[in-house]
């Protein structure tokens, strides 16, 4: 009977030790943001600083975009892209009094629909004018682009940039 005692808080000092170890891996993982796999952010090849290429395109609506006129939020969309859904919404009732430019990839008539009475709005291929100057490859991505048509930042959600209120 001692020995299986002994064998019972054996068991139970190491299944604590191996919660408390448990713990502080997520708890530094956390700190690191590995923990949420959002925060790394997608693959942006425009970073801060970086400097728009050229481009002309036409929006739904029929009026010239080029980058000499580029400055505010732009975002990018794709057909068939789950949180491209999530976020065209917010993108289209922010109210940060900053222009802004959505570029949808592909034929997805719902983005459009979301996105087209609120803001300007592109639709084209993949490779098309606009995700060609910004070497977009990834959805959804957002910049913030100033009056230089440089980047001052770009990531996957609204929350990436240093906008205020996002809706």
């Amino acid at each position: 009977m001692p020995y299986l005692t002994a064998a019972v808080v054996l068991i139970g000092l190491l299944s604590a030790l191996n919660l408390a170890l448990t713990l502080a891996l997520i708890r530094r993982l956390r700190g690191h943001g590995a923990a949420e796999p959002g925060h790394a952010g997608p693959p942006m090849a425009l970073g801060p600083g970086s400097r728009v290429g050229d481009f002309t395109a036409t929006t739904t609506e029929g009026e010239a975009v080029s980058r000499a006129d580029l400055l505010g939020l732009v975002a990018f969309f794709s057909a068939g892209c789950a949180p491209c859904h999530e976020l065209a919404p917010r993108f289209a009732r922010l109210e940060t009094g900053l222009p802004r430019l959505a570029v949808v990839s592909g034929d997805d008539p719902e983005l459009v629909a979301v996105l087209s009475p609120a803001v300007r709005l592109v639709v084209e291929d993949h490779d098309g004018a606009v995700s060609s100057a910004f070497q977009n490859t990834w959805t959804p991505a957002v910049y913030l682009v100033d009056g230089g048509q440089r980047v001052v930042a770009a990531g996957g959600r609204l929350e990436d940039l240093p906008i205020e209120s996002p809706a």
